[in-house]
C-alpha cells in the first residue's frame, strides 16, 4: 500500500510525521509543525513531566521548566502516580521501561520506589530494582513490601534467563563409552548404524533399528573447587550486585561446587548462608558507602582450602579507598600459591565497565586478569577451570 501524499490527506488531519519532530523538538518547533491535538498533545505532556526537569534541554528552550503544563503557566497538580497511568495508556512498552528508568537514575524521581501507590502501578526492571536498592533504607515497613515486589519479579526472570547458561555451561562433555541412558541428546547415529546393517532392507532403502546405541557423559569433579565471590557494594556497582546475587544463586544449586559470596564497602559481610534465596539476599544489601577492597579480599584469602582448585573474583570498580599496596601484595601471593584470581569490572548483561585502571594494570602484573565479564561467561569460565 502506497504512503498518502500531503495533498490526499483530509483537512484537519494531523501529519503524523510533523507529530513526531514536534514531540522530539519541543515547543520551539511548533511554529513550523503546527500545535499538538488529542494523544499526541497528551503524550507531549508527559514527556514534558519528566523531561521539563533536564536543565540543557530547558536552557536551549527544548523544553519547559519543570511542572509546566501544555496549555497553562500555573504548577503542575501531577504527581507521579498519575503521571505513570498516563505514560502506559500512551506509550509502548520499550518506551515506558525508558521514561520509568530515565524518571529514577536521571532525574530523581524517587516516588516511583518510595510510594506504595506508585509501587503498585510501576512495572518491574532491572533499573527500578537497582533503584529499590538504592533507596530501601528511606522505605517504612509498607513500602518495603511493595518494592519486593519488584525485587521479585526481577529476580525470578533473572534467573529463568540464566540458570539455563549455567548448567549448559557445565554440562560434562560426550564421551566415546557407551551408555544405556537413552537420551536423545546422546544418541550415537554412527554407532547405531553399524549396529544394524544386518537389518537393512534394500526395497524399502532403509535400515531398521532394533538396538540404538547412546553416548555416555563425562562428569565434571566440582566436588574439588570452590568460587569465592567478593562483590563491591558501593553506590556504583548497583547492576554487579544484582547479578552477582543470582549466579552465585545458580552456581549454588549445582552440586560439589562450593561457592561464597561476600559483599563489601568498608566493612566485609559474608552472604555465603542467604544465597539460596537471592530476594532475601539484595533486600538486605546496604548500597554506598567507602571502599575497602584489600579488607575484603584479606577475608576471601581466608576461606580457601585448596589453592589449586579455588577461583577468587573479585568484582569491582577498583576505585580502592583502603590501602591499594596491601590489595596487590595480597592478590599476588594468592596468585604464587596456585589459586586463580579474576578482577571483575562489571558483572551483568551489559559488561560495559568503568574502573580505576591504574590499580587495574598493578593487578594484571600480579597476576590477576583484568576484565568485564557477562553472567554467563562467568559461568562458562568456572567450567572450564573445574573440567580440567
Amino acid at each position: 500500500m502506497s504512503t498518502p501524499r500531503p495533498e490526499d490527506r483530509p483537512m484537519n488531519t494531523p501529519d503524523p510525521t510533523l507529530e513526531r519532530w514536534r514531540l522530539i523538538l519541543g515547543a520551539p518547533a511548533e511554529s513550523c509543525t503546527g500545535p499538538l491535538h488529542g494523544t499526541a498533545a497528551e503524550r507531549d505532556s508527559a514527556l514534558d513531566w519528566l523531561y521539563g526537569r533536564d536543565e540543557d534541554l530547558r536552557r536551549r528552550g527544548v523544553r519547559r521548566p519543570s511542572g509546566s503544563r501544555a496549555g497553562g503557566t500555573g504548577p503542575s497538580q501531577v504527581t507521579a502516580v498519575d503521571w505513570l497511568d498516563d505514560i502506559h495508556r500512551l506509550f509502548p512498552k520499550e518506551t515506558v521501561e525508558r521514561l520509568e528508568r530515565d524518571a529514577v537514575e536521571n532525574y530523581g524521581v524517587h516516588e516511583i520506589v518510595t510510594d506504595p501507590d506508585v509501587l503498585a502501578r510501576v512495572e518491574p526492571s532491572q533499573a527500578l530494582l537497582r533503584a529499590v536498592l538504592r533507596t530501601k533504607h528511606l522505605m517504612n515497613p509498607q513500602v518495603l513490601a511493595a518494592a519486593r515486589r519488584i525485587v521479585d519479579s526481577v529476580v525470578r526472570e533473572l534467573m529463568e534467563r540464566l540458570r539455563p547458561e549455567v548448567r549448559q555451561a557445565f554440562t560434562g562433555a560426550r564421551s566415546r563409552r557407551p551408555s544405556r541412558l537413552p537420551l536423545a541428546r546422546d544418541f550415537d547415529h554412527r554407532a547405531t548404524i553399524r549396529a544394524n546393517l544386518a537389518h537393512y532392507q534394500p526395497e524399502q532403502r532403509r535400515i531398521l533399528i532394533q538396538r540404538p546405541h547412546f553416548h555416555a557423559r563425562t562428569r565434571r569433579r566440582l566436588e574439588q573447587w570452590q568460587l569465592v565471590l567478593l562483590v563491591d557494594q558501593s553506590g556504583s556497582m548497583a547492576g554487579s550486585v544484582i547479578h552477582s546475587a543470582v549466579t552465585a544463586a545458580c552456581l549454588w544449586s549445582l552440586p560439589g561446587l562450593k561457592t561464597h559470596l561476600v559483599a563489601f564497602d568498608t566493612e566485609v559481610v559474608d552472604l555465603t548462608s542467604e544465597v539460596s534465596d537471592p530476594v532475601e539476599l539484595l533486600m538486605g544489601v546496604q548500597l554506598g558507602g567507602g571502599t575497602d577492597i584489600a579488607r575484603a579480599v584479606d577475608y576471601g584469602a581466608g576461606l580457601v582450602e585448596n589453592p589449586r582448585r579455588t577461583i577468587v573474583a573479585i568484582v569491582s570498580d577498583f576505585f580502592e579507598g583502603g590501602d591499594a599496596y596491601r590489595l596487590v601484595r595480597t592478590v599476588r601471593g594468592l596468585v604464587e600459591q596456585g589459586t586463580t584470581v579474576l578482577c571483575l569490572a562489571a558483572l551483568d548483561e551489559e559488561a560495559d565497565p568503568v574502573y580505576d585502571r591504574a590499580l587495574a594494570g598493578r593487578l594484571a602484573d600480579a597476576g590477576a586478569p583484568v576484565g568485564a565479564m557477562t553472567p554467563g561467561r562467568l559461568a562458562e569460565f568456572v567450567a572450564g577451570k573445574v573440567g580440567r
